[in-house]
């Protein structure tokens, strides 16, 4: 693979990256190949994109077929007061434009369903779930499963959240198959058991913890390093400022 020319510029801009060891150039350049499928502008969407872009990813995928509203401005950071009325995506796309020049964004604006999502995962490296509803969460990672790509998913509650990381077409140390979204979660609560943000409310910061740590569980599994949250539930109380970590396995298929 040919190495990537940076301008003065762009190595300025990551110095605190290639800096470290464990990015240093080599890891910069596979975060400027890399291309990361986003699903959500929203509360969980916004830090992701925000950092990913940051960081130097070199393409970033969004799927949102929202328009903004003024009370998604509470967490959704990535959006102002003058994108009001406008589709995420686009409105996603224009803040990244700002924040750094040197990421291409392909707005996808439409919703995933299982029949799209295939085509869809299959143009990109590594893949966030942002969604909110559990129909568009097992549709995208049955999709990532098939297509053999990694999913970060991470979901919000008032005051807590989760995270992990599925590769269910990978094996572990073991050489036992690794998880999936399925094992993990075997099917939907019941109707009307989990209501929505709209419904309960939420803290806008929780969106942000959980997506920056979504974002970073992205650069490790781009640049290899670490331990991504594969087999394993990160859980997030914000109350109490807890974490706890839930280790998780293959079910019997």
């Amino acid at each position: 693979m040919s190495e990537i020319l940076w301008s003065e510029e762009e190595l300025e801009r990551y110095a605190r990256h290639i800096v470290l060891p464990e990015i240093g150039g080599a890891g910069q350049q596979k975060l400027k190949r890399a291309r990361v499928l986003v699903l959500g502008a929203g509360g969980l969407g916004a830090p992701v994109l925000h950092y990913l872009a940051a960081a130097g990813v070199g393409t970033l995928g969004i799927i949102d077929d929202d328009r903004v509203a003024l009370s998604n401005l509470q967490r959704q950071i990535i959006h102002g007061t003058e994108s009001v009325g406008t589709a995420k995506a686009e409105s996603a796309k224009a803040a990244i434009a700002r924040l750094n020049p040197h990421v291409l964004v392909e707005p996808h604006i439409l919703r995933l369903n299982a029949q799209n999502a295939g085509p869809l995962v299959a143009r990109y490296d590594v893949v966030v779930d942002g969604s909110d509803n559990f129909e568009t969460r097992y549709a995208l990672a049955d999709a990532c499963a098939e297509c053999k790509v990694p999913l970060v998913t991470a979901a919000v509650g008032r005051f807590d959240g989760s995270i992990t990381v599925l590769k269910p077409y990978g094996t572990g140390a073991d050489g036992n198959p690794l998880p999936s979204y399925r094992d993990l979660f075997p099917e939907p609560p019941p109707p009307g058991l989990v209501p929505s943000c709209a419904e309960a409310g939420i803290v806008g910061a929780l969106t942000g913890v959980m997506g920056t740590l979504q974002a970073m569980e992205v650069i490790k599994l781009v640049t290899g390093i670490g331990e991504p949250l594969v087999g394993r539930l990160l859980l997030y109380e914000a109350l109490a400022a807890r974490f706890e970590t839930v280790r998780y396995g293959r079910g019997k298929r």
